[in-house]
């Protein structure tokens, strides 16, 4: 157990404090909406019913689908984009999707290596996109979400306040969609640009994600 614990605790912790913030957000956003309610006359849901209405939904969706975008665009830009002096990009002569040989496929896979990575063809190409194409497929699939979640606490807003509700696809242009989308993709991007650009100056030492304390701050791609 001790071994497992040790081997798999970042994820752990990460996926613990994961978990925590979430049963916390139910809590927090479930009297902030029945504050919201009682102060028009409305009446109040239980942790239950806020866990499964819409409000609680695109609050979660908005912030997942733009994490899944921040990783997706992080994955895909770091092939050809370079930042000298940054341990988050790759050394400045290896731009590009690399050679068979430097990504150990086909004939040039170890023993180890995985299956698909060895068997070439059509399943290599899919393997060697994987993770681009399943952060891709969470990202679309959360903004889903997002839209049709956020399209419902909308008109729930609007029958309260007498109005019409709109269709869905009438919400896809609403300035409510694209606030809560655009709000959360401007500070994922800022975060990743700062990460990039603040990594050539400064370390964390024993991180993988800076470089080690006494590298100078051109070396590029250097990870501790």
């Amino acid at each position: 157990m001790r071994s497992f614990v040790r081997e798999n605790s970042l994820s752990l912790f990460f996926g613990g404090i994961f978990l925590a913030s979430l049963v916390g957000e139910t809590f927090a956003g479930m009297h902030q909406f029945n504050a919201q309610q009682a102060a028009v006359g409305l009446g109040q849901l239980t942790w239950f019913q806020y866990v499964l209405s819409a409000d609680f939904a695109v609050d979660v969706a908005e912030n997942w689908q733009s994490e899944f975008l921040q990783f997706l665009l992080y994955l895909t830009a770091t092939v050809w984009l370079l930042q000298r002096g940054s341990p988050e990009s790759k050394e400045l002569d290896k731009a590009g999707r690399e050679t068979d040989k430097d990504q150990k496929v086909g004939r040039h896979a170890q023993k180890d290596s995985p299956s698909w990575a060895a068997a070439g063809g059509s399943r290599t190409r899919l393997y060697s996109s994987s993770l681009a194409i399943v952060m891709g497929a969470i990202f679309l699939g959360c903004w889903l979400v997002q839209s049709v979640a956020g399209w419902a606490a909308f008109n729930e807003n609007r029958l309260q306040q007498l109005q019409d509700p709109i269709g869905w696809r009438s919400y896809l242009l609403n300035a409510d969609f694209w606030s809560r989308t655009l709000q959360n993709w401007q500070s994922e991007f800022l975060a990743v640009g700062s990460m990039a650009v603040l990594s050539i100056y400064l370390r964390q030492r024993g991180s993988p994600e800076s470089k080690p304390v006494g590298e100078p701050h051109t070396a590029t791609g250097v990870e501790g």
